[in-house]
């Protein structure tokens, strides 16, 4: 007992000195804020209108509370792996990503201990699930949802290209949330077109793009991606076919949307499904490599921030 109190204990002083800095690297905090704008956005547009301030109070603090565990429960239990990609290739400054503008796998580099990460992990997802409840119980299976396909997609990186199945359920279940939220019985249409979007934009604008710029690592740690079963042009193709529906069902969301929206809405998400998504999704068709296809991912990760706005702004009377 007294072995397991000081493991405990040190564990304790090593998270409280460890700089925080290392710690919203692990969860990827720039990007995890871009993409707690999705639970917002669903609740903006099945409500048409702003939810109750208690609910969006908890709900933010929930929301950041649970992109920040997931993020770092994907480095954790992708340490080794990491580990062997770190130095295989080097990013050039044309091919950084938003979610490495802190340091890049904290974890894997050594700058933070796997049991420090752990907690922080550990820590986030308490809140998380604190707050789920809170806003509605079927909120904490949509997290449990989301972790344990976080865990699945990342043990499937040797194994099947499949593992973009449980990359999709896990964004996915990021809007559900915000809409299970601000409405227990949504309806299910509404719950379809969210799903959808979200789901197209993972495999169009994150996945596939993440796995064109990391195609060099993935084929020397043997990984299995769509990019190294299916080829370049198989996987272009799906990229396409995921953005072409992701900017189609953003602009749909309006007709299955609260009636507080105006007219702005449709005419803002069309010029934001451009350039966010089509318009870097043509630049990867006419010429595929590790450039275009981070510039696709970077602008692609904005989607639900800027549709946020555009939904905001629709609120507004004109």
């Amino acid at each position: 007992m007294n072995q397991t109190n000081a493991e405990a204990s040190s564990i304790l002083n090593r998270f409280w000195s460890a700089d925080w800095r290392l710690f919203f690297a692990l969860s990827r905090t720039p990007h995890a804020v871009l993409d707690m704008c999705t639970p917002a956005l669903a609740a903006v547009l099945w409500l048409g209108g702003f939810p109750p301030i208690s609910v969006t109070l908890v709900g933010l603090i929930t929301a950041f509370s649970g992109y920040t565990a997931v993020y770092a429960l994907n480095d954790l239990v992708d340490c080794k792996i990491d580990r062997q990609r770190l130095g295989l290739t080097e990013n050039s400054p044309e091919t950084v990503r938003v979610d490495e503008i802190l340091m890049r796998h904290p974890v894997a580099q050594g700058a933070l201990s796997f049991e420090t990460g752990l907690a922080w992990f550990a820590l986030w997802s308490l809140i998380a699930l604190a707050g789920a409840w809170w806003l509605n119980p079927f909120c904490v299976i949509l997290f449990v949802l989301a972790a344990s396909m976080e865990v699945i997609y990342c043990k499937m990186l040797r194994i099947s290209h499949l593992k973009i199945i449980p990359s999709t359920i896990v964004k996915a279940t990021g809007g559900l949330a915000g809409l299970y939220a601000v409405e227990p019985h949504p309806d299910p249409a509404f719950v379809a077109l969210l799903v959808i979007w979200l789901g197209a934009w993972e495999i169009g604008g994150q996945n596939i793009a993440n796995d064109i710029v990391d195609m060099q690592a993935d084929q020397k740690v043997s990984a299995r991606t769509t990019l190294t079963i299916l080829g370049m042009k198989e996987s272009v193709f799906i990229l396409l076919a995921g953005i072409s529906v992701a900017a189609s069902a953003g602009i749909l969301m309006y007709w299955f949307s609260g009636p507080g929206l105006n007219f702005f809405y449709p005419f803002g998400a069309a010029v934001l499904s451009w350039k966010l998504l089509l318009q870097p999704a043509r630049q990867v068709y006419l010429n595929p490599g590790p450039e275009t296809a981070a510039s696709l991912f970077n602008r692609a990760s904005y989607m639900p921030l800027g549709f946020l706005v555009i939904a905001l702004i629709s609120l507004l009377p004109f």
